[in-house]
């Protein structure tokens, strides 16, 4: 069994469909913009290119109109199992920008989500780390855990919604 670094998110979650499924959801772009994001903003689909070195680029609206963009860099894609990329938030053109809420906020954070087969469901697992952090963010990445889970549970079930709706 893996240990848990002592800054790494790690949220796992069952998802009521099979890997493949949910594999696909989470690289297509007509998927992710059903469920992908903090819950009550909508998703516009960038750019999407799910292959090692390709990236996925989101804008993100807020219900008042705000809004910020986000993006993701591939670095390991596995299907139906795993997927290894760093995120951050983004300009509108995709370059890596700070949190526009917190300037101690990681520039990258560098996840591996793995999808495991577990009765005809799938375990998510998603570990999360700073990716090349100074000190400082690293320790503000861990004082976030809690908002981060908060903020994931909200995206997951806006995920669980939409794979019921897809199957």
């Amino acid at each position: 069994m893996e240990t848990k670094k002592s800054n790494e998110l790690v949220i796992t979650r069952i998802l009521n469909a099979p890997p493949d499924v949910v594999f696909k959801t989470f690289t297509e772009a007509e998927h992710l913009a059903h469920w992908w994001g903090p819950k009550g903003m909508k998703l516009e689909v960038i750019k999407c290119e799910v292959r090692q070195g390709g990236h996925f680029h989101y804008k993100m609206i807020t219900p008042e109109g705000h809004e910020m963009f986000g993006v993701f860099h591939y670095k390991e894609i596995i299907p139906p199992e795993k997927i290894v990329f760093t995120n951050g938030f983004a300009d509108k053109d995709g370059n890596l920008i700070r949190a526009p809420f917190a300037a101690n906020f990681p520039i990258e954070v560098l996840n591996t989500w793995t999808f495991e087969e577990e009765n005809g469901n799938t375990r998510l697992t998603l570990r999360g780390v700073p990716y090349n952090a100074t000190e400082e963010e690293q320790q503000f990445f861990e004082a976030m855990h809690p908002s981060m889970n908060q903020g994931f549970g909200g995206t997951f079930d806006q995920w669980t919604n939409y794979l019921a709706s897809i199957q």
